[in-house]
């Protein structure tokens, strides 16, 4: 275990940097699309019900364990959850998945995360087809991805390019560490984030309706329909299923990163307050600037309701990188805002892309002793030869693969062993003694009950559902081509092995320990 471990330089500094963990391209792209295929007001009814339920109290149970495992030496599941068990002999090992998972999900985050810089060099060089239509601004995407050769592109060199400057600017944060790199990236970008939203979010509801001739084409029934529920869809089990699932992914809960970031918290810091305040920062974000952003502009711009739901359905990618340039390419200065939506995507990603590096960093530098720059070197060579896969063989649905596991059910088996080891295993009186440590708000009483009953019972719910439904098609690859088989098993075959080489790090470990132990 590393004695000499960092702590954050400020109270604010945690709270932006565990928001910027949580606001990434989800809250701008993924909410907009599920809020429109779950019914616009519909949607959020489950998903204010969720976030209450799920979101909440996981956030806080990980703020706890978090700030537990960095007073042990610990920044990471497996060092945390093996002190939870008592045995010592298998929570640890279910641990290894807080550190897979953000691993998993890292290796082809970077890569999206690349295009939004790239297309915002584009948008203010005037290199994108604004000018053009629905199908231009496709093939643009098309040949930037290298998944077709056009007018616009001839093969991959652009985009493994912007790949490396942003691979490059990730790993110098997380070079410069905890206070002098992840928490001055958030300290600055985030308000730069908050600014560009405000502003992007004021221009799309002062447009005016484009076509007089169709006046209910307007703000007032785009924000009605984000925020007038049609009850009847509430009938619907996929709303609520969808409603849960993004709240792990706008919370960060589930992966393993905000246990790693309280770990480097001081004993009697905060975490009621502080994980709130960054849980309101990124709702926030998501709800008010992403849902005031996207879903009104198309609204406005495609037809309505109608066009909207084209919009979502044609997928997140569509709507972020075709869907939205287009929209903005017919307001005045449109370069201009479409560089800005795309600026605050690369912020929005770059916070969050520095949090999925760092549980792996801390396993590094608390279990094996090693130091910053061997674990950075380390794992940047690890992190750039996974990621070549992901870029050379999007069109195969390997990052399709890699999104499923690391980025939907590792999220919710990992939360649901969190939760029953804090509530069940340590317990929930030893552990709601421990939220309060420090507390400058005492949480409501009943999410004691919700902790240990409400929320395991929620994601046990989940799993099953899933697992009656889905389990064995997904496995067999029902519906995938033969062609894209062969990928999609090659992108197990890397979840595997890196969960094979963490495991057996663990094992390595502490192995060891118990030699010295018992010497």
């Amino acid at each position: 275990m590393n004695p000499q471990r960092e702590h954050w330089g400020s109270r604010l500094g945690v709270i932006l940097a565990v928001a910027g963990s949580a606001v990434g391209l989800g809250n701008f792209l993924r909410f907009p699309a599920k809020a429109v295929l779950g019914g616009g007001g519909a949607f959020m009814i489950p998903y204010f019900v969720a976030f209450l339920l799920l979101g909440i109290p996981l956030m806080w149970v990980e703020w706890t364990l978090g700030r537990m495992g960095g007073a042990l030496g610990h920044g990471t599941a497996p060092g945390i959850f093996d002190k939870l068990d008592g045995t010592g002999r298998w929570a640890k090992y279910l641990g290894t998945i807080g550190v897979l998972g953000p691993f998993v999900i890292l290796i082809y985050y970077m890569y999206i995360e690349s295009w939004t810089l790239a297309y915002a060099w584009y948008s203010f060089t005037g290199h994108l087809p604004f000018g053009g239509g629905h199908d231009q601004m496709r093939s643009f995407l098309a040949g930037y991805q290298g998944l077709e050769r056009n007018q616009y592109f001839s093969g991959l060199a652009p985009a493994l390019a912007f790949f490396g400057i942003t691979f490059l600017v990730n790993f110098f944060f997380i070079y410069r560490g905890v206070r002098g790199g992840i928490e001055k990236l958030s300290r600055y970008g985030m308000p730069v984030l908050l600014g560009i939203g405000v502003l992007l979010m004021v221009r799309v509801l002062t447009l005016g309706t484009p076509d007089p001739a169709l006046p209910e084409l307007s703000i007032k029934n785009a924000l009605g329909f984000v925020w007038n529920p049609n009850f009847s869809e509430l009938r619907n089990a996929k709303v609520w299923i969808e409603a849960a699932g993004q709240i792990f992914f706008t919370l960060s809960v589930g992966i393993g990163v905000i246990l790693t970031y309280a770990s480097y918290l001081r004993r009697k810091d905060d975490i009621a307050l502080s994980g709130l305040s960054a849980s309101a920062t990124n709702g926030f974000c998501e709800v008010i600037l992403g849902g005031s952003i996207v879903i009104p502009a198309a609204f406005v711009f495609l037809g309505g309701t109608a066009g909207a739901m084209s919009a979502a359905q044609s997928g997140t990618f569509n709507l972020g990188f075709v869907t939205m340039p287009l929209i903005f390419g017919k307001i005045p200065a449109g370069f201009l805002f479409s560089g800005l939506w795309f600026i605050l995507l690369f912020i929005a990603g770059i916070t969050s892309s520095v949090s999925l590096i760092q549980p792996a960093v801390s396993f590094l530098e608390d279990e094996l002793g090693w130091g910053r720059r061997r674990s950075v070197a380390v794992l940047g060579a690890v992190a750039l030869a996974a990621c070549l896969p992901a870029i050379f063989f999007l069109a195969h649905g390997f990052v399709d693969e890699l999104d499923f596991w690391g980025g939907t059910l590792f999220l919710v088996v990992f939360a649901t062993i969190e939760v029953i080891l804090f509530a069940w295993v340590y317990g929930i009186d030893r552990g709601w003694e421990e939220m309060h440590q420090g507390a400058r708000l005492r949480i409501p009483l009943f999410y004691k009950h919700v902790i240990k009953y409400v929320t395991p019972l929620f994601l046990l719910g989940l799993l099953g559902v899933w697992s009656y439904q889905q389990f064995w098609p997904f496995i067999a690859m029902k519906g995938v081509s033969p062609g894209d088989q062969p990928y999609q098993w090659a992108a197990r075959l890397l979840i595997l092995a890196l969960w094979a080489v963490i495991a057996g790090l663990v094992a390595w470990v502490w192995q060891r320990r118990g030699a010295k132990a018992a010497r």
